[in-house]
């Protein structure tokens, strides 16, 4: 089943790299009693992620926070390693969350999970994007197509706050 709007986030632990090292960070704390926008992206690094999904968010991160939003969050089914380096790269550590689902299991919690075994990525994420209020989806827009970022996009996500 695929989450739709209206749902409750599943509470599971997905992790993020910090300066001490790795941190498990549970959805429910992330979530509960705060206003965060989420997307994701199939996979760290790669073209449409890295090209043109990500740099939405990093652009236009103060219009997003300044409609009330208290954080802004990437997830994707890599390790924290991958994500910690993506966030250095990108310019985007300390600025938006850069969060491992490296087995998956939010990812499939969510039936967002899509097989890309064909282009050598096995399973991953669809991409999408959420706005979530203390854990409740207001908003879910999923893309046709993993290599297409306009309805997951932050310019989408703007008009939608």
């Amino acid at each position: 089943m695929t989450i739709a709007v209206g749902d409750k986030l599943p509470d599971l632990t997905l992790k993020e790299r910090t300066p001490d090292g790795p941190a498990d960070i549970s959805t429910d704390a992330l979530f509960k009693g705060r206003r965060v926008v989420l997307f994701a992206v199939p996979g760290a690094f790669t073209p449409t992620c890295s090209l043109n999904h990500l740099p939405g968010y990093l652009e236009n991160r103060d219009a997003i926070l300044a409609k009330g939003v208290d954080d802004i969050a990437v997830v994707a089914v890599n390790d924290h390693h991958v994500m910690g380096a993506w966030a250095t790269s990108t310019g985007g550590a300390g600025k938006l969350r850069f969060l491992a689902d490296w087995d998956a299991a939010f990812t499939k919690a969510l039936g967002m999970d899509i097989d890309l075994s064909a282009g050598t990525l096995g399973v991953r994420s669809k991409r999408y994007s959420m706005l979530v209020e203390d854990g409740v989806v207001k908003s879910l827009n999923v893309e046709e197509s993993p290599g297409q970022a306009t309805v997951s996009g932050a310019a989408a996500m703007i008009e939608q706050l």
